[in-house]
């Protein structure tokens, strides 16, 4: 099912919200607008009880006349004049006694009443001694006139009404327009496409969208830049060993090797063959930890433990090559939570590698210790170092090794990438420094036990 978009939202939005307050605005605006014109009515009806008491006149029979034009206002204004005298039985409606006995006794009206005729607005005025004039009009001339200021206050709200949506439709359009280009720069990110950019336009939150895909085009071309480095250079391995055993094969399917040099032949097919299943482990190992389906099993472990049974064999490696290997761990236990046997693989994986670069009568040092919250492992060597732009991909796999590939021993380019990943999932970290023999100084932490659920360090 399509699901409706931020333009047609954003418009029904705005437009109920106007709506609303359209509503709103009326209904407090009508008791408003009535009573105020209700009150300018009735003050408007004093003023011309006034007009009318100044200008009646005495005329033939003793009867009260008014002026011509006074009488058509009157009449215009739908207003009726009496004039009243004390003790007046037939009163009009809407006129009471006491109307009658004010204005008599000089003093003046205005009041709004209720009759069966509906509601009436009454004001007088003393005319002469013990005379008044009253003058009554109906309410609704009044309501007429708020009816007019009602209707003026509608159609201005229903014009606002009409001017919020019209800027709802360009302010959702400037909102969705970016975003829709988000969408498909997405898109084109997802099928293939590298390079892609987009300008940083519309509002702060919809700029950072696009920076971000900006960013994610960026980093995947870096990343697939670096897969393309990784993948040439496995393939360079695995076709060396590989090149080596078919070679040997085929000499001796052929007859072409001596009977005295078969053995050696063997012998070299066999270290080529290690070589070549050593690297096949490493890209598997690497693969299941990216798919976390390495089995990892952390329990409370003397990391100094571990790290006097990896001397034992490593000392003995290394004094071979004509190397010292020195470990400096501490008498206390350093107690952690990681796999022992995971953790016996970083040992031997940076071990191999700085045994790999290490120059004869040379050493390499392995230290143990503390950092709170982690417990860390430092191998270090006297080789020819690593630059300080090789420290952040120093766990990246194949990147050092394509770096120097031909200008100094290399592994697979898979042991240091392996060891970032196992300590990442003992919940820990890996770093490298340079040491201060000058070579490279390798390091890592995983939980003391007591913060085995600390953050892991970046």
């Amino acid at each position: 099912m399509r699901r409706a978009g931020i333009l047609p939202r954003i418009v029904l939005l705005t437009s109920a919200v106007a709506t609303v307050a359209v509503l709103v605005a009326g209904l407090i605006s009508f008791p408003l607008i009535r009573g105020n014109a209700q009150a300018l009515a009735l003050d408007d009806l004093s003023r011309l009880s006034g007009l009318t008491a100044s200008a009646l006149r005495v005329g033939p029979g003793g009867t009260y006349v008014l002026p011509p034009r006074v009488s058509s206002v009157l009449q215009a204004e739908q207003v009726t004049a009496y004039v009243v005298s004390p003790g007046a039985t037939e009163l009009p409606d809407g006129v009471t006694v006491d109307d009658v006995a004010a204005v008599t006794s000089g003093s003046s009206v205005a009041v709004v009443v209720d009759s069966p005729a509906g509601q009436l607005l009454v004001a007088g005025r003393p005319l002469e001694p013990g005379i008044g004039v009253l003058l009554v009009q109906p309410s609704s001339v009044a309501g007429s006139t708020a009816a007019q200021v009602l209707w003026r206050l509608v159609l201005a709200l229903l014009i606002g009404l009409v001017i919020a949506i019209v800027v709802a439709v360009v302010a959702a359009g400037r909102i969705t327009r970016p975003l829709r280009s988000a969408a498909e720069a997405a898109h084109r990110l997802g099928g293939g496409e590298r390079g892609v950019g987009l300008r940083l336009e519309g509002p702060a939150e919809v700029a950072e969208i696009a920076e971000a895909l900006n960013r994610l085009s960026a980093a995947l071309a870096v990343s697939e830049g670096r897969q393309r480095e990784f993948l040439l250079s496995v393939s360079h391995e695995l076709r060396t060993p590989i090149t080596s055993i078919r070679g040997y094969a085929q000499a001796l399917a052929d007859g072409l090797v001596d009977i005295d040099d078969v053995g050696r032949s063997g012998a070299v097919m066999t270290t080529e063959a290690l070589r070549l299943d050593r690297l096949v482990s490493d890209l598997l190992d690497l693969a299941r930890l990216r798919a976390d389906d390495f089995r990892i099993t952390p329990v409370s472990i003397d990391l100094g433990a571990i790290a006097r049974e990896a001397t034992q064999v490593w000392a003995d490696r290394c004094a071979r090559v004509g190397i010292e290997f020195a470990s400096r761990v501490p008498e206390r236990p350093v107690i952690v939570m990681a796999d022992p046997i995971r953790l016996r693989q970083i040992v031997d994986n940076l071990a191999e590698n700085a045994l790999r670069v290490a120059p004869e009568d040379t050493h390499i040092a392995m230290d143990v210790g503390t950092d709170s919250p982690w417990g860390t492992l430092t191998i270090s060597d006297s080789g020819p170092g690593l630059l300080p732009d090789d420290l952040a991909v120093a766990f990246e796999p194949g990147i050092l090794h394509e770096r120097y590939r031909g200008l100094r021993p290399v592994g697979t380019g898979l042991g240091l990438a392996i060891v970032g990943r196992l300590a990442q999932g003992m919940g820990g970290w890996a770093r490298a420094a340079v040491a201060s023999e000058g070579g490279a100084a390798f390091t890592v932490g995983v939980p003391l036990v007591g913060h085995a659920s600390g953050t892991t360090a970046a």
